[in-house]
């Protein structure tokens, strides 16, 4: 399909154990599609592998079975040298606790990425402001993190994650370290630019009215992975 994304099939991981099998399962045959403009919420206990999942689907752990396409393009075949400029092109990461890098104002932050990929400096600021202004905040892009409230830095890791242009957006737990009033915002948000800009989204979160608001939603539960 023309506008698949991502595309898993068969997924599995599981870790060695004193159990009557000698490992643990994690997770056992995982298949998930991912469209252009999408999100899909992934919920579950505590502990039940959803962060786990979110690192195969990112290739930033090994598989044990299964296949991971991004725009068709089947993972296998790429070289671990291949994997960081794909994660860089592809993927764009929000986390928890924003991960922004404290030494830099938010205008840098947000700009990293780029430069990172080679752009020149003048270029990838002028970029930078442009997605801080789609998140509104670009009155704030001259402020380290530390000067920033939660809310803002959030929107930050927002622009950050959307600047390359990434085919995927992960974001683990987007809202948890935010009040409600504020989680109501960012989850608005996360889910309007992801798809203002065609991007598919992949959520994993244990607030149900924050999985509520994306297209598909599904549940870990003994490493299966259920559409709700």
């Amino acid at each position: 399909m023309s506008n698949e994304l991502l595309r898993v099939e068969n997924l599995s991981k599981s870790y060695p154990s004193e159990e009557k099998d000698g490992k643990l399962v994690i997770l056992e045959d995982i298949n998930l599609f991912l469209s252009e403009g999408e999100t899909i919420a992934i919920t579950g206990k505590s502990g039940c592998g959803k962060s786990t999942l979110l690192s195969l689907l990112a290739l930033l752990s090994p598989k044990d079975g299964g296949k991971i396409y991004y725009e068709g393009v089947d993972t296998d075949v790429l070289k671990e040298k291949d994997l960081p400029k794909l994660r860089n092109e592809k993927m764009g990461f929000v986390f928890q606790n924003s991960m922004l890098l404290e030494d830099f104002s938010a205008l840098e932050n947000v700009a990293m990425p780029l430069m990172i990929k080679g752009e020149k400096k003048k270029a990838a600021f002028e970029k930078a402001e442009e997605y801080l202004k789609m998140v509104g905040i670009e009155e704030r892009k001259n402020h380290r993190p530390n000067k920033l409230s939660g809310g803002e830095r959030q929107r930050t890791a927002i622009a950050r994650a959307l600047i390359t242009e990434p085919s995927v957006v992960f974001a683990d737990e987007p809202t948890g370290s935010l009040d409600e009033k504020t989680s109501r915002v960012i989850e608005e948000l996360l889910i309007e630019s992801v798809k203002k800009t065609n991007r598919g989204l992949i959520l994993v979160t244990h607030n149900p009215l924050f999985a509520a608001k994306a297209d598909k939603v599904y549940v870990l539960s003994g490493g299966v992975l259920n559409e709700k």
